[in-house]
């Protein structure tokens, strides 16, 4: 079965521009694609009897969108997670970077990739389908040094399989790190929390970090600890045990450090979530070497899905594919710099199946 691609406009209200969105089916999975913030923004799939939900939380709400939910399934950048104070030094330059606080930039800055209008045109290659968007981030954009021209393509097949693929050049050295911020909730959005989800993580040990949430710079083992998920077990099993790292999160929100690197730029498995209630199962496959798991701790109503339900803590779960946080900090952490000359290429795979 082909792959179909069509496009809408969503009314931007008073920011005077439009919102695209673009929509991709396979026959067993439909996508949807936003412009602002290169976001995905819903993904409809069957369970073991076939029937269809969608499993992102997201918001039809514009007031939502450009606030609370400013981040849900957005491409998120120039650096994802969390850069400690606020500065990053290259080549002996210190460069400044705009706060977003708790002195930290978080998520490239209080202006970031999530809250911009990307350019947005349809892409066939080979069976795969899809939209390819692309951004220009201005030299000094939120402090980090360099002109730098992003594309994010999100790649549909006719098994259902997602493809996102980001490439980036740049003008001057900088840093980059770039991830997708889907919050998955495999019984649909809105049906109940995510504490039973079955949650597979090949890794073997995590960052642990600091009150500000920045990595100390130790890779801990996961052994004999609420961070150990090598085999297959409830999200929500050891959630509330004491443990330092969990108290400074309120749950899950940290970055573990996957076992097998990518080589040969070819993804491997990084995660598997799985619903035992509906048989839907997602497998994460990426060319990073880390992934954030973020348990939507802090949730509290602020945004309300199609389903008409207000999203609480644990609604969700967020698996991003990334490398560390903090790594222009962190000498021994996989690099993040990218330089005149250079392409930044990452590429993560979603399967989704039942």
């Amino acid at each position: 079965m082909s792959v179909q691609v069509s496009q809408a406009v969503l009314d931007h209200g008073g920011a005077g521009a439009a919102i695209e969105r673009w929509t991709l089916s396979s026959g067993q999975i439909e996508v949807s694609v936003l412009s602002l913030g290169a976001t995905l923004h819903t993904v409809r799939v069957p369970d073991r009897t076939g029937a269809l939900a969608q499993v992102l939380l997201c918001s039809e709400r514009l007031q939502e969108i450009l606030g609370p939910a400013r981040h849900y399934g957005a491409t998120v950048g120039r650096y994802a997670n969390r850069i400690a104070d606020s500065r990053i030094t290259l080549d002996g330059e210190e460069h400044k970077l705009l706060p977003t606080g708790h002195g930290v930039t978080l998520h490239g800055g209080p202006e970031g990739f999530a809250d911009r209008l990307w350019t947005g045109e349809p892409v066939t290659e080979g069976e795969r389908a899809g939209v390819r968007l692309r951004l220009h981030s201005p030299d000094g954009d939120q402090g980090f040094p360099g002109a730098l021209d992003v594309e994010v393509s999100y790649l549909l097949d006719p098994s259902g399989e997602l493809a996102i693929e980001y490439r980036a050049v740049t003008t001057r050295p900088t840093v980059i790190n770039l991830t997708n911020h889907a919050y998955v909730n495999l019984a649909g959005e809105g049906r109940g929390d995510v504490l039973d989800h079955l949650l597979t993580l090949e890794a073997d040990h995590f960052t642990p970090t600091d009150e500000r949430q920045i990595p100390t710079g130790e890779y801990q083992s996961v052994a004999g600890t609420p961070f150990d998920f090598r085999t297959a077990r409830p999200i929500g099993e050891q959630l509330y045990e004491e443990h330092p790292q969990l108290a400074i999160a309120g749950g899950y929100d940290h970055n573990w450090v996957l076992r097998s690197p990518s080589k040969d730029s070819r993804p491997v498995r990084a995660a598997l979530l799985e619903d035992p209630f509906t048989g839907r199962r997602l497998e994460v496959l990426t060319t990073e070497p880390g992934i954030q798991v973020y348990t939507a701790n802090s949730f509290a109503g602020a945004v309300t899905g199609p389903s008409r339900t207000a999203y609480g803590p644990y609604a969700g779960v967020a698996l991003e594919t990334q490398h560390h946080p903090d790594s222009p900090h962190h000498p021994d952490f996989p690099s993040t710099e990218l330089r005149p000359g250079e392409e930044f290429r990452s590429v993560t795979l979603l399967r989704f199946s039942c």
